[in-house]
């Protein structure tokens, strides 16, 4: 039978598959884990859509202009658009398959999250992510049955199969197998649904390291155009762990969750002084750069604490118990009685594959969702708006596959799959993951300038010059390149992407930014983005 192949098994892989199984289309789920542990199960806060059942007048235009002013008008409108206009579809859709979001007299209840001013963000207390990963595995489940979805756990990515500019397939290697020189070739469109770049940042990410960016950079390297790959998203609240950072979930500050820090012997509740609107809830960047600059002032100590003391009993029992129990878990803490010391962690990666608003990216065959693209979220993204994008986009990529009429169906003279005597690239050292880590950190910071990115790039083409290293590892170098000539580049502040020597925003700069790697030399460009088509 021939096959889509997906690569990936979180919510957007799992959307792909159960959208091109709904209408006939077999696919693979390749993935190094199963759909259980999968990053998507992480997610805590929530999902965006414009269902109005608070009575606040909300519709999908109010979420279109939110997600926009967000991204601070970095992103394709017209994708925002098909985003924010699919949410109520997709709500409702997880409603229907049995996502038991929190509920009162019937309808689903809304939370406000940080840069939108309507409750919009519907929840399943504060385990969204697996609450909703259960449900849709469940679906896609129906579907392995008929044979229309087939899993192919513990196999990983190792590079695609490219014939005159176009995809025509993805080389895998089975990770149980013990013959390091077999291989197997999958042919057929191809669907990277791989995650975010979580593994550049070991211990500084809330995301799992699994998603270790291998896939990115490898397509990369293949000539698959990046877009963005500057904007990385900080999230404000999160405390340390062993490994990693552990999220507190913007849902805290939703719910009454205030930020203070001790300035002079007292506390200042500093985002209710400086944004009295939107106060806690301003977009991530904004509350991050906020906790970056009262660190550093003379008068304050260099502590930040969220304050959940005077939350309502029944917010913690009804909406925040999960977030309770994983604090009193990891810091001995009850947040009920205690202020939480927090500090900003990488959360999101708002850059990676670049796609078009149906989600192809420049090489034919070969489609991308989810969080290793370029998609719907600009320089920022709101809170709500990753599983969103994550499922529709992942339904639109498999759409795009079912109306282009790039897939027959048909079995062709060659089979699809097929075993190659070919060794595969062994895995990046841990060694050299942290020491590019440190370099990516040292540039690409919350507050970011010339003499700092400059001096990154330096180093990292230092360590490159140190010894040969494998491909995998080559293809790192690359990926981090890009990252910082596109924040060396990108001369203006925007979003997550705050630079201290041009503090403004530039409107020559309201363009994305494109990495190509060509002649083994990182190229940046910058693409004027498209107008709102008339609806």
């Amino acid at each position: 039978m021939s096959r889509i192949n997906i690569i990936g098994a979180g919510l957007a892989g799992l959307s792909a598959a159960i959208e091109l199984a709904e209408n006939g289309i077999a696919s693979r789920l390749v993935s190094l884990q199963p759909s259980e542990r999968a990053q998507s199960v992480l997610a805590e806060g929530g999902i965006n859509g414009a269902i109005n059942t608070m009575g606040e007048n909300d519709e999908a235009e109010n979420h279109f202009n939110d997600t926009l002013k967000g991204g601070v008008f970095m992103a394709d409108p017209n994708a925002v658009e098909n985003l924010t206009y699919g949410a109520p579809e997709i709500i409702r859709w997880l409603e229907g398959i049995g996502v038991p979001f929190n509920m009162e007299n019937g309808d689903i209840i809304l939370r406000n999250f940080g840069g939108q001013k309507k409750k919009r963000t519907a929840y399943a207390r504060s385990s969204t992510g697996k609450i909703i990963m259960s449900a849709v595995i469940d679906e896609a489940r129906k579907y392995e049955a008929s044979g229309l979805i087939y899993r192919m756990p513990h196999h990983e990515f190792l590079r695609l199969i490219t014939e005159n500019g176009e995809c025509k397939g993805v080389r895998i290697h089975d990770c149980y197998s013990n013959d390091k020189n077999s291989v197997i070739d999958l042919y057929g469109p191809v669907i990277l649904c791989s995650g975010g770049l979580n593994g550049l940042f070991p211990g500084m990410t809330t995301g799992t390291t699994q998603n270790s960016g291998d896939v990115t950079a490898a397509v990369f390297s293949q000539g698959v155009l990046l877009g963005n790959p500057e904007m990385v998203q900080y999230h404000p609240t999160t405390i340390g762990i062993t490994g990693k950072r552990c999220l507190v979930t913007e849902a805290a500050r939703g719910e009454g969750g205030r930020l203070y820090i001790m300035r002079n012997g007292e506390k200042w509740y500093f985002m209710e002084e400086k944004y009295p609107e939107l106060k806690n809830l301003m977009p991530r960047d904004v509350v991050a750069r906020e906790m970056y600059f009262v660190r550093r002032r003379e008068d304050c100590e260099d502590k930040v604490y969220l304050d959940m003391t005077g939350l309502d009993g029944k917010v913690w029992s009804r909406k925040l118990s999960d977030l309770r129990e994983e604090l009193i878990k990891y810091l001995g803490e009850d947040p009920k009685t205690t202020p939480i010391n927090v500090k900003e962690g990488i959360h999101y990666f708002m850059g990676g594959i670049d796609t078009d608003e149906d989600h192809r990216t420049n090489l034919p065959g070969l489609f991308a969702a989810g969080e290793c693209t370029c998609q719907y979220h600009g320089a920022n993204r709101l809170g709500g708006n990753s599983m969103l994008g994550a499922i529709f986009g992942g339904k639109k990529a498999a759409r795009t596959i079912i109306s282009s009429g790039i897939y027959t169906g048909e079995d062709t003279a060659e089979p699809d799959e097929k075993i190659t005597a070919e060794p595969f690239s062994e895995p990046a050292s841990p060694i050299l993951i942290e020491r590019i880590s440190e370099i990516l950190l040292a540039g690409l910071g919350i507050v970011r300038n010339e003499e700092g990115l400059r001096k990154s790039l330096s180093e990292l083409e230092t360590l490159e010059s140190e010894r040969e290293y494998c491909q995998r590892e080559k293809s790192r170098f690359r990926l981090a390149e890009a990252m910082l000539r596109g924040a060396l580049e990108r001369r203006e502040s925007r979003g997550a992407h705050y630079r201290e020597d041009y503090p403004d925003k530039n409107e020559e700069y309201r363009k994305a930014t494109v990495a190509e790697l060509k002649g083994g030399r990182v190229n940046i460009s910058f693409r004027t983005l498209p107008e709102r088509r008339k609806k």
